[in-house]
């Protein structure tokens, strides 16, 4: 397990976290926490309550912020006062040993809005909110989210069922597009999978903290015994038995991503590649292209297929095993969508079938043996 320092967390906070008792970040930390520092992008969070989520977006949250702008740059949904008043004073305690200071203000209902009104007067880096407070605010022009570069829908499967699905619309369409926003939730109910399909966007990455919820009952998992030389030729029987499905194939690399590509094409494969370096637009042109169905097999790299949802798949196929457990599952999970059946095969060599026992008893499935 990585230690917060190792995720990119900054010393400053560090030393606030382990003053606050936390020393080594949880599932839902350690798989957030490098992406968001990292990278701009949007993010959808799975994970039960209780798996440390405020720390795995708050952290990020303020190491994003410019203390020396005195604008609003970042914003947090949350569904209740006490959970508003819950995630400012953890930000509030996290700042502790900064060298500048970053300004929190918390909006929500229960407390008149006049001193509200008065607290956004000062200096203000992020707002934490619940919904209809802060459309009230809005509405009354009292607040400025122009520069909003970062928004957080937490608890987001609960501000719906308190019906706050008109106050997120507005505030998702008062704030930026150019923003990222990061959802993180228990559970994925219909309504919010509208939401994350409207103001989410398409290439965010997904995380799903829930090991049992992650493998899904409909796939059938299975691998084969293979050695390095015959290894694309064992694919190719596998992918002939499947002429009229759809799947994608996982290597573990950008450059294994692109030889495999080569050679299926040249056995007449239909298929297109994800990986790495793309141009934002060159990624967008191939899943359209395996939307449409115009291409049959995408191949790609784990960090690539992040936020990957295509229905109507029939496999998946593992090339190489990938190093994370995390990686098989949410490798295996872009099958069977829907309700649907799908299968799951990995393509391994002999000093790799232990690994695959590994899977079994730490996923608790069933891994059968099957020969082409």
């Amino acid at each position: 397990m990585a230690s917060f320092s190792e995720l990119g967390i900054h010393k400053n906070y560090v030393k606030s976290l382990k003053e606050l008792g936390i020393k080594a970040p949880t599932e839902i930390q350690e798989q957030a926490i490098p992406i968001l520092i990292q990278s701009k992008t949007d993010l959808v969070g799975l994970a039960q309550t209780g798996t440390g989520k405020t720390a795995a977006y708050g952290l990020p949250v303020l190491h994003r912020i410019n203390p020396k702008k005195a604008e609003i740059q970042a914003l947090i949904l949350s569904p209740t006062r006490e959970l508003v008043q819950q995630i400012k004073k953890q930000l509030f305690k996290f700042t502790k040993y900064n060298d500048t200071k970053i300004f929190c203000e918390g909006v929500y209902g229960g407390e008149k809005i006049d001193i509200q009104i008065k607290n956004l007067k000062r200096t203000t880096h992020i707002i934490v909110a619940t919904p209809g407070r802060l459309v009230d605010l809005i509405n009354r022009e009292v607040i400025d989210l122009q520069n909003v570069e970062t928004l957080v829908l937490d608890e987001a499967d609960e501000m719906l069922s308190m019906g706050f699905k008109d106050d997120l619309t507005t505030i998702l369409k008062t704030t930026k597009a150019s923003k990222n926003t990061w959802l993180f939730s228990a559970t994925m109910p219909e309504s919010l999978k509208d939401i994350v399909k409207r103001y989410i966007k398409p290439d965010a990455v997904r995380l799903e903290i829930n090991r049992n919820s992650l493998v899904n009952a409909n796939i059938s998992h299975s691998f084969i015994e293979t050695t390095i030389q015959n290894k694309i030729n064992v694919l190719v029987s596998v992918l002939e038995e499947r002429t009229e499905e759809r799947g994608i194939i996982f290597c573990k690399t950008k450059a294994g991503t692109q030889a495999l590509t080569h050679q299926l094409q040249q056995e007449g494969f239909n298929v297109g590649a994800l990986e790495g370096d793309m141009q934002q637009r060159d990624r967008e042109k191939v899943m359209r292209a395996f939307k449409n169905t115009s291409v049959q097999i995408l191949i790609s790299t784990d960090v690539s297929a992040r936020g990957i949802d295509v229905n109507n798949l029939g496999f998946v196929i593992h090339y190489q095993l990938p190093e994370h457990l995390e990686y098989y599952t949410h490798r295996s999970g872009r099958t069977a969508r829907a309700g649907k059946k799908g299968e799951s095969i990995a393509l391994v060599l002999s000093n790799e079938v232990s690994r695959v026992q590994e899977i079994e008893k730490a996923l608790g499935i069933k891994i059968k043996q099957k020969t082409v």
